[in-house]
């Protein structure tokens, strides 16, 4: 992970911050860019949506074992554009980030490099739909929770073959279990 830069840290300490939190989620249907303002902003090559308030953000840990720590992002008030690509193109597993940023007050412009606090897969997200408003929850696990998820793996030619079709390292070990071979001058 990158360190945050010299122009960012001076915007976050200073006496009046402008932050911009910015999120990205991968989809079925390709990458959803939001941020936390309104209108489009432009960063890093990609257009994200403004959708206001974002709702919330939950605290996001730092561990020092090696451990999978989670987040969810709750956006709320957002358009009904928002709600038909969770419903229909939000999957498992796919790539999320959140970044943390700030604006130049002076010029009102994005400072180069917000910062990525985090990082993960997202989960199956939550959408509560009133009609006049919806919120979409968006629950991000670290990647490191696939290390919780046992591999199960056998030594067949059907479980290699699920690996490499053309693979035929384990096609005669059934026909070797009963062969008896000999060894020396017998």
């Amino acid at each position: 992970m990158r360190n945050i830069t010299g122009a960012l840290d001076t915007a976050l300490q200073a006496d009046r911050v402008r932050p911009a939190i910015l999120a990205s989620f991968g989809t079925s249907g390709g990458d959803v860019f939001v941020w936390s303002g309104v209108g489009d902003l432009l960063w890093n090559g990609d257009t994200y949506q403004g959708v206001g308030n974002f709702g919330g953000i939950t605290m996001i840990q730092e561990t020092e074992q090696v451990q999978a720590t989670g987040a969810q992002l709750i956006l709320s008030g957002i358009p009904s554009t928002l709600v038909s690509i969770a419903l229909q193109s939000m999957q498992q597993g796919r790539p999320a980030q959140i970044y943390v940023g700030a604006f130049d007050l002076t010029t009102g412009t994005l400072i180069v490099d917000p910062y990525l606090v985090f990082e993960g897969l997202t989960d199956v997200p939550e959408i509560d739909d009133t009609g006049d408003t919806a919120s979409i929850s968006i629950s991000a696990e670290s990647r490191l929770v696939k290390l919780e998820t046992p591999l199960v793996r056998r030594y067949t030619d059907l479980d290699q073959k699920l690996r490499d079709p053309m693979d035929k390292g384990f096609e005669f070990v059934p026909s070797l279990q009963d062969k008896q071979i000999l060894f020396g001058g017998g």
